[in-house]
């Protein structure tokens, strides 16, 4: 049984000068241990409440809250050092605005522990467990981070966030190399990086919703309009997009417009972020007539398979199945069934599977496409 975790002293760090002043001493190629605390509820932006650093013993809590960051993390993005986090995706997220590109060089333990034979998904508190042997305490997961002074018990928290870091990186590394998928993981990381760190909306929001694949495209061109309104107001008002337009609403305003400002009222009262000026707003984007590139510019919902697609769809999961125990890989790290349903359907090979899942899937894949 793993035995209670005992977390080390770390530096509260509310100032500039001495966050520069830590980050300045890691030399060349440190391996460095990165989490964040924040906190979600009520905005469409992250708000960073914390973050932890680690790094050969010595660890930093820095109040994000005290002093302007800013500028301050570029260490980080130096593909000299490498940085180590997990499940990392929403913490790239929060820290995209001071961290563009992401760090220089990532190594995600929730993705590694995947590619070395763990299981997909597997949280922290498990990893830390199975390479380390310790029990992490996760009294404080639904802890406030954005309150002051936090607690010595949310300290210790954050702290063991990042402590087995260095050595999970350390076991995971060696296990990687030994199964020949350094590469692999890797490629997954950059791709994490990429889509974690872009701040712009999705251009083919409707896409989601696969309820309108039948729609007519026009219809589909109008749904399309109201969720690029959608995006743009909520990052613009700093509110989640369903406080806004919920996709249910969406739906129903794409197939029957309102005639008046009133109508739209009453069919979006429940919108808790979606006052007078942005129902006036909204309404004149219903009123508006389409336009030919609108139309032109708006990629069709793929349907749910029918039929033949259907049946290749059934022999294509077979395939990813087969392929993921002869790699010694979960199925779901090779290809989601999600991903199939597009591909079976369009017949365009999905962007998400370029790069290593190419050369394993395509020509597999490619010849249960149906006629």
């Amino acid at each position: 049984m793993p035995l209670p975790a005992t977390p080390p002293q770390a530096d509260w760090i509310t100032q500039r000068s001495e966050l520069e002043q830590w980050l300045g001493k890691l030399p060349s190629g440190a391996v460095l241990g990165l989490d964040t605390e924040f906190m979600r509820r009520n905005s469409f932006y992250p708000q960073l409440a914390l973050l932890q650093l680690g790094w050969n013993g010595h660890y930093a809590l820095i109040d994000p809250l005290a002093f302007d960051i800013a500028g301050a993390l570029q260490p980080l993005g130096s593909a000299a050092t490498v940085t180590v986090m997990h499940s990392a995706s929403e913490d790239l997220e929060t820290l995209a605005p001071w961290l563009p590109q992401g760090p220089g060089l990532l190594f995600d333990t929730q993705i590694a522990a995947a590619f070395a034979g763990m299981g997909l998904g597997i949280s922290y508190r498990a990893l830390v467990a199975e390479l380390v042997g310790a029990e992490l305490d996760k009294g404080e997961t639904r802890s406030d981070w954005m309150q002051r002074p936090l607690t010595a018990s949310q300290r210790a928290y954050a702290t063991l966030d990042v402590v087995y870091l260095e050595t999970i990186h350390q076991q995971l590394g060696e296990r990687l190399a030994q199964r020949d998928r350094a590469a692999w993981h890797a490629e997954d990381c950059e791709r994490l990086k990429r889509k974690s760190c872009r701040r712009e909306g999705d251009p083919q929001p409707q896409l989601a919703l696969r309820a309108a694949a039948e729609w007519p495209r026009e219809q589909q061109a109008l749904l399309r309009r109201i969720l690029l309104w959608r995006d743009f107001a909520a990052r613009r008002l700093d509110r989640p997009r369903p406080w806004l337009v919920e996709d249910t609403l969406a739906l129903s305003l794409a197939q029957q417009r309102p005639a008046t400002l009133d109508e739209l009222e009453q069919c979006s009262s429940g919108q808790r972020a979606l006052r007078h000026v942005q129902r006036e707003e909204l309404f004149q984007l219903l009123t508006n007539p389409l336009t030919d590139s609108e139309i032109d510019a708006t990629e069709a919902i793929a349907p749910y398979p029918q039929g033949q697609a259907k049946q290749a769809l059934a022999a294509m999961k077979d395939c990813v199945d087969a392929t993921a125990i002869e790699l010694d890989l979960p199925a779901g790290l090779l290809c989601s069934r999600k991903i199939l349903e597009e591909y079976v359907v369009t017949a365009r090979w999905p962007d998400s599977l370029e790069g290593w899942r190419r050369g394993v899937l395509h020509d597999r894949l490619a010849r249960l496409l149906p006629d």
